[in-house]
């Protein structure tokens, strides 16, 4: 008896213990999407999102956009696109993200696409690579509110100095069900990604 009832309070703390660590990491990921910094930095880095034969998706618009504000406030010198093509596609979520900014009236020079990244790790991952070859350090890290704080883990994990300014328009932010279906996702790819080291396949955003 005093076996089974050690084993059920042991059990009942590793559950409470694995509830407490998810309510955590929710609830930080809650606080960061709610964060905006934007230090002068070597580089603005745009996480890619789902591209339309050259067109970017609503997300991935908004997130350009996003950018572009950053860029015109003098935050950095330049934009880096980021994102590979599924099989099929003509162009790369890099091209595409590039060419919008272009037609917006960015600079050529202020442009750098990165055309990998299947998820947010290889994405973070070729991007530290292109610091590196430039010698960069600081990146102001645009993506959705929810996958700030895993991209920002994972781009610091590379070798970055990395601080986040979510969007704050686009599909991601603008119902309520919304933000908690995206927060749950995201607590599990962030809790995933600590405990294996690995990223996961989903949603734009959530790779």
């Amino acid at each position: 008896m005093v076996a089974r009832g050690l084993m059920t309070r042991t059990v009942g703390a590793g559950f409470l213990a694995a509830v407490l660590l998810v309510v955590s990491t929710a609830l930080a990921i809650w606080y960061t999407a709610r964060q905006d910094a934007r230090p002068p930095s070597d580089a603005i880095v745009v996480l890619g999102s789902a591209q339309y034969n050259g067109v970017p998706s609503s997300i991935f618009e908004a997130r350009l956009e996003h950018a572009r504000a950053l860029y015109e406030q003098g935050v950095a010198p330049v934009i880096v696109t980021v994102g590979g093509k599924a099989a099929g596609d003509q162009f790369t979520e890099a091209e595409a993200g590039r060419d919008y900014l272009a037609a917006t009236g960015v600079p050529a020079e202020a442009l750098l696409p990165v055309e990998q990244g299947v998820d947010t790790l290889e994405s973070m991952r070729v991007v530290a690579a292109a610091f590196a070859e430039r010698g960069w350090e600081s990146a102001v890290l645009v993506t959705d509110p929810w996958h700030a704080m895993r991209a920002e883990r994972m781009a610091e994990d590379a070798g970055m100095d990395a601080d986040s300014s979510p969007t704050r328009q686009g599909p991601a932010v603008q119902t309520r069900a919304t933000q908690f279906r995206y927060i749950l996702r995201e607590t599990a790819a962030y809790l995933l990604y600590r405990v294996t080291g690995e990223s996961v396949a989903g949603a734009p955003g959530i790779g």
